[in-house]
């Protein structure tokens, strides 16, 4: 069993940042190959909004190429996500994901509301 536990989700208004952080730990040995972050709006569709593997291949939902950074801590089993230049339709729960040789795992979310 591996637990994903996110932090930095919050308030900011519109043209503001947050950096998300998701760190995994399990009593069992385990490696991580992917790792990403999910979001779901509301009354919208749960989206990927980018992930890392473990060699530092990134991929970036369109919407937020150029102002979203995602970056990973191999030591630490951490994923990160820099969000600059926010926009209130990008508020929404931001889920971390991660795909380890022990099985797929879900952290419960942290929500980011943008206001305008």
């Amino acid at each position: 069993q591996v637990q994903l536990v996110e932090s930095g989700g919050g308030l900011v208004q519109a043209g503001g940042s947050l950096r998300l952080s998701c760190a995994a730990a399990s009593g069992s040995i385990f490696s991580i190959s992917t790792m990403g972050w999910y979001r779901q709006a509301p009354g919208k569709q749960r989206e990927l909004v980018g992930s890392i593997t473990r060699g530092g291949s990134t991929n970036y939902a369109d919407s937020v190429k150029g102002r979203f950074t995602i970056s990973r801590d191999n030591a630490k089993n951490t994923v990160y996500l820099q969000m600059n230049s926010l926009k209130s339709e990008e508020t929404a729960v931001y889920t971390c994901y991660a795909a380890t040789t022990i099985g797929d795992y879900w952290g419960k979310g942290t929500l980011v509301t943008v206001s305008s």
